[in-house]
């Protein structure tokens, strides 16, 4: 077999490949091709916003731990410049949708209940194989 040397602007993309491995992912997951890539990368460049996403990742990774910790002082912020009145408008609001939808299910199965004969004389629950009862 012979040792087939790469062309130097495959060799480049190699390595912008291997510093964003973002793409890698793209590629696998099937949104886009080597060759797509790769044309992308010749015509734009490495400097392109076509790869700002991909670079974005790769500076949200190393982040990730310092947002998993300051989750709670993030909620504790948003805490702070909420409006109660506004808070417990938007509750109740809240409350009268459930309420509403609740009263929406017990109609229907109100409905059902009803229409199927009394509750009390029907103690046993529905067996499919009356005939095999003793």
């Amino acid at each position: 077999m012979t040792n087939n040397k790469l062309h130097p602007s495959v060799e480049k993309f190699k390595e912008f490949v291997k510093q964003n491995p973002q793409i890698i992912r793209e590629v696998r997951s099937g949104n886009a091709t080597w060759q797509d890539l790769y044309e992308d990368w010749y015509l734009l460049g490495e400097d392109d916003s076509r790869w700002d996403s991909f670079k974005e990742n790769k500076g949200e990774k190393r982040t990730s731990e310092e947002k998993k910790s300051d989750w709670v002082g993030n909620i504790m912020g948003t805490l702070k410049h909420m409006d109660a009145n506004q808070m417990q408008g938007y509750i109740n609001n809240l409350s009268q949708a459930l309420s509403a939808v609740q009263g929406v299910i017990s109609q229907f199965q109100g409905g059902q209940q009803s229409g199927g004969g009394s509750k009390s004389a029907n103690t046993k629950p529905n067996n499919p194989f009356t005939f095999r009862e003793d």
